[in-house]
């Protein structure tokens, strides 16, 4: 087999945060969702190009949205950039395959950029496969397919399973291409089916198979930014960033510094617009370690928290753990709300996410992540975890800012506060109780 006359097409988007994967926008956020999008194309692209090396086949990314410069700034200059065309998934797929054999290509693999698992061997395999057929499919979980090769004669012959006698997303996509194709007659080859990523509950498995295929931080910190400026350069000061150790600063929009002091700090910056919830769980989706740390960019984190992470979450029946409180200012009535918080934490496993909530990275995915929601996230997310293990208190102490104490006063903020979780344990939805907060504290 001639390997010069291959033709690999990637499908992707370009990550335009509200066009792609727009199903994910509820939990990861607009930016999040891109990011992730970018992620996995940037993972099928790697799988491209070492198939490539191995094989000398050309390269072809087709594209929606975003332009060849764009396209070529972001993937880099390995690869031929097109734009995919317009109608429907079926007809763009027919009319760059037919492209690709117009050009001299014999044979032709066309990959979805949503696969996590997607290798160089299924892509060798693939194109081997049409060396005895005529068509290969890769079959997807959900029923449809990530992968779709033809030779120029069985192309030819017919290429009506990509015709309008598909409705493209629908459960039996693949079974229906298939009936097609026995029709026709062709001969064809099934691969591994393997899975794609479509909605949040495909989250769990895809950041799985994009941690094994990676060099991973033991922990990932994530820090929920906006307008910390005066806050997140003392935050970062307190860590240790040469212990494999990675933060991802997710920043809100700020109007302030709050980016330049994280990049000046040498760590990653990703954008996600409020609510703080939105912003972790995209945060926790770019992340690479197999521990989350959730740290707001007000609290400094003791000396020793790694170790005291990973020994705490050694232990098979703990599904996470936290930190005792500190606040750092002076005063009585500001020791009795630390105390009480510390009390809460450990007697109800309740802590709060001042507390630096840490857990194994597919606890958090497979418990739900947080709630898109502008409040009580932590305490909803927290009363989820319990279901799973214990929440263990370790004894190092997360230190955190007074200045919500200090602004409005001690007993007022502790009853607002307390207000808000009667609140929401009553059923009174979030967005209500965050109007009502909001007011509370000015």
């Amino acid at each position: 087999m001639s390997a010069a006359l291959d033709r690999l097409i990637l499908f992707t988007r370009y990550p335009e945060p509200g066009t792609t994967k727009t199903r994910l926008i509820p939990v990861l956020g607009p930016e999040g969702a891109a990011e992730f999008q970018r992620r996995l194309t940037e993972r099928a692209a790697r799988a491209a190009a070492a198939t490539q090396s191995q094989r000398g086949l050309s390269i072809e990314v087709r594209h929606s949205g975003g332009t060849e410069t764009g396209m070529r700034q972001w993937l880099g200059e390995g690869f031929r950039y097109r734009p995919q065309g317009q109608g429907d998934v079926g007809a763009r797929m027919q009319a760059c395959i037919r492209a690709a054999f117009e050009e001299g290509a014999e044979r032709v693999v066309l990959i979805g950029a949503d696969i996590p698992d997607l290798t160089p061997a299924v892509l060798i395999q693939a194109f081997d496969a049409l060396a005895r057929h005529d068509l290969v499919f890769g079959p997807a979980a959900d029923g449809g397919y990530y992968l779709v090769g033809a030779t120029a004669a069985g192309f030819q012959t017919s290429s009506a399973y990509l015709g309008p006698g598909i409705t493209w997303g629908a459960p039996d996509v693949l079974a229906r291409t298939l009936a097609m194709v026995r029709d026709a007659p062709l001969t064809c080859m099934l691969l591994e089916t393997l899975a794609d990523v479509d909605g949040p509950e495909d989250l769990p498995g895809a950041l799985r198979a994009l941690g094994r295929q990676r060099s991973r931080s033991a922990i990932s910190l994530v820090v929920p930014a906006l307008n910390e400026a005066g806050q997140l350069g003392i935050t970062l000061s307190a860590l240790d960033l040469n212990h494999g150790l990675e933060v991802i600063v997710v920043d809100g929009g700020s109007s302030d510094a709050t980016v330049a002091i994280a990049r000046a700090a040498g760590v990653r910056t990703l954008a996600a617009r409020p609510p703080r919830s939105v912003q972790m769980n995209a945060g926790a989706a770019a992340a690479g370690g197999d521990i989350l740390l959730f740290l707001h960019a007000d609290t400094r984190l003791p000396k020793n928290f790694q170790e005291q992470v990973r020994r705490t979450l050694a232990h098979p029946r703990v599904a996470a753990g936290a930190f005792h409180l500190q606040i750092d200012a002076a005063g009585k009535g500001l020791r009795i709300i630390e105390q009480a918080a510390n009390w809460r934490s450990r007697f109800l496993q309740l802590p709060y996410g001042d507390q630096a909530l840490f857990l194994r990275r597919d606890v958090f995915w497979e418990s739900g992540a947080f709630l898109p929601i502008p409040i009580m996230e932590d305490f909803e997310f927290i009363r989820r975890l319990k279901r799973r293990g214990r929440i263990v208190i370790v004894p190092g102490s997360a230190v955190t800012s007074a200045r919500r104490w200090q602004q409005i006063g001690t007993l007022k903020t502790w009853i607002v506060n307390q207000r808000v979780m009667i609140g929401y344990c009553m059923g009174i939805a979030p967005e209500r109780l965050a109007k009502w907060y909001r007011l509370k504290k000015t």
